[in-house]
């Protein structure tokens, strides 16, 4: 089994920050991709943003320049930095992982619970 452990989210101002991880444990044999995605009340869930073991990132267009997606490969963790947060931007954010529990094994994705990051104007 492989779990999934969000942290970090809360209630901020517009034009604050917050900074989100998520680590995952249990039967990995490798991670290969993580990211986050949000979903808002009454939207369908949306990417924000995607990291590869490689180092390669990707972003929503309303995100970029503003949160930075990182990864630590050791700790089998994927971190959200959030600046200049908008209203916007008030959403449950949940990352997933897509892994290989054994060598050549097939790709499976695994999401963290959510967490609540709310942002007042």
């Amino acid at each position: 089994q492989v779990q999934m452990v969000e942290a970090g989210g809360g209630l901020v101002q517009a034009g604050g920050a917050l900074r989100l991880s998520c680590a995952a444990s249990g039967s990995i044999f490798r991670i290969i991709d993580m990211g986050w995605y949000r979903q808002a009340p009454g939207k369908q869930r949306e990417l924000v943003a995607t990291a590869t073991s490689g180092g390669n990132t990707n972003y929503a267009d309303s995100v970029k320049g503003r949160f930075t997606i990182s990864r630590d490969n050791a700790k089998n963790t994927v971190y959200l930095q959030m600046n200049s947060l908008k209203p916007e931007d008030t959403a449950v954010y949940s990352c997933n992982a897509d892994l290989r529990v054994r060598l050549n094994g097939p790709l499976f994705r695994y999401w963290g619970q959510g967490t609540q990051v709310s942002v007042s104007s």
